[in-house]
């Protein structure tokens, strides 16, 4: 009986590294393009405005679908939807690589979107529903969120070192060997799921209605950095997104099978963790394009070392959502870490407010990477929160909503603290400062606003996590046994 028990325990855990591995691969392209961005508009000829949809098309696919992903995982089975979007993500990842023209690079990434969020979004719900047990999936959602988190700095390294070693086709063919590898393993160790069945209800209307919303959204902020803010088009797509995303909520209030049930928003835990997220998400964002834009421009760092001096704040995330985090949750409570959290958050940012042009990395750059911990803390905690809605039968759609408001707080945060800070630059240079000052001006501009972001996600989490008692029990049902999720008594 115990090896039994044993061999089923040891199947999980190795059913998560593979999710992870999965995920890993998805969320290392998201940056690792980022500095082979000059070396792919020389060999293709990209103009300037147009080497931006490099990026852009895979964040519009990535973020547009995550919800539809997520509910038709749960109609389909998670690990079909899993494996699918593996087999689309490794097969786009070769076309990247083998691309002669932006056109066919920019198709490619939009595919690579796609197979991204097919993934992505049904991976935290198939977590949820390995691990009932609250210690376990607190471990699990800990080894997974640091996936994510330093992910993106891991991307930032092997983009450097594999376009300085060979060239930029490299940093898509590097996902090909690694997908096969994965989509092989996910057939073996993932566990089928039947689904709920078409017979369920895919609700087309709201599908397409969100869809289409959060694409345009995503196009929305993208292109608002290069037509400004207040611009016709910028206004006018603006516009129709909020049209459709409320047309999306009438549809959910009114179908009998929703797409996303909006009770799931009842639960300030849930409706809380999503918004809190978003204000972190979008400081950090900004965070990594501008401290690796200070390294290079101002520091004059090449693409390689700078992606080694960002490796400090993965290594330290890693070592708190491996080591730490699932303990501390137990043993405080999600609401207190995710405020501690913050707090860390916060002291970085403000310490990078006041970076000189003159900067030296250890001294001004890397206390602040360190106090990257905090992002350690607080995602595992938030993570928890935002599942703590799901059931067996929608934990694909809550999964996806999660990493849908992940996308759209990048994205906007992203967008907007980018056109500050080049907006402040242009206006320093204009007064006559030089280049090296001017940009550090507006680098510290967005690092100030991200640690106003922060100080709302601290005073929101205070104040609509402030009674976690209120909602004690998240109900959480794995292989269709219901399993009541307590908080612990002493954060009540």
């Amino acid at each position: 009986m115990s090896r039994t028990v044993e061999s089923t325990d040891r199947s999980r855990w190795s059913a998560l590294a593979v999710l992870c591995a999965g995920v890993l691969m998805v969320v290392l392209d998201g940056t690792i393009v980022t500095v082979a961005l000059p070396a792919i508009q020389n060999d293709l000829g990209f103009s300037r405005s147009g080497l931006a949809w490099v990026v852009n098309a895979y964040g519009i696919a990535f973020g547009g679908l995550l919800l539809l992903a997520g509910r038709l995982g749960d109609l389909i089975g998670r690990r079909r939807m899993f494996i699918a979007g593996m087999v689309v993500f490794t097969a786009a990842s070769l076309l990247c690589g083998v691309a002669t023209g932006p056109e066919s690079l920019i198709a490619a990434r939009f595919l690579q979107g796609i197979g991204g969020a097919m993934s992505s979004a049904v991976a935290i719900g198939m977590i949820v529903t390995l691990f009932p047990d609250p210690r376990e999936r607190a471990k699990a959602i800990g080894a997974f969120s640091f996936v994510g988190a330093a992910g993106a700095s891991i991307g930032l390294v092997l983009g450097g070192l594999l376009t300085e070693a060979f060239t930029w086709h490299w940093i898509f063919f590097v996902n090909v060997p690694i997908g096969v590898a994965a989509t092989a393993l996910a057939f073996r160790l993932l566990v089928a799921d039947r689904g709920l069945g078409r017979s369920a209800g895919a609700d087309l209307w709201g599908a397409l209605l969100i869809t289409s919303g959060l694409m345009v959204l995503v196009y929305t902020i993208v292109e608002a950095d290069v037509q400004g803010w207040v611009s016709v088009r910028t206004l006018g797509t603006g516009a129709v997104s909020l049209l459709l995303t409320l047309g999306f909520v009438v549809r959910q209030a009114r179908a009998r099978t929703p797409l996303l049930p909006l009770r799931v928003f009842r639960s300030a835990r849930v409706s809380g963790a999503n918004a809190i997220q978003t204000l972190m998400v979008g400081a950090l964002f900004a965070f990594q394009l501008m401290i690796a834009l200070y390294l290079q421009h101002v520091l004059g760092y090449g693409a390689a070392r700078t992606g080694v001096a960002m490796l400090p704040s993965a290594v330290v995330v890693g070592i708190v959502t491996l080591g730490f985090s699932a303990r501390i949750n137990a043993r405080f409570g999600e609401r207190n870490v995710v405020v501690a959290g913050l707090a860390l958050l916060l002291v970085g940012l403000l310490f990078l407010a006041r970076v000189p042009a003159d900067g030296d990395y250890v001294t001004d750059v890397l206390p602040a990477m360190l106090l990257l911990a905090g992002f350690g803390l607080a995602i595992p905690a938030l993570t928890t929160l935002g599942m703590s809605g799901a059931t067996a039968d929608d934990a694909g759609v809550v999964g996806g909503l999660f990493n849908t408001t992940q996308q759209v707080g990048g994205a906007l945060g992203l967008a907007v603290l980018n056109t500050l800070s080049s907006a402040r630059a242009e206006r320093l240079l204009a007064e006559g400062r030089p280049a090296s000052e001017a940009l550090t001006g507006g680098y510290t501009l967005a690092f100030g606003i991200g640690a106003g972001l922060i100080a709302a996600a601290i005073a929101l989490t205070l104040l609509v996590l402030r009674s976690p008692n209120r909602d004690r029990k998240s109900t959480v049902v794995a292989e269709g046994a219901q399993v009541a999720n307590e908080l612990p008594a002493h954060a009540r």
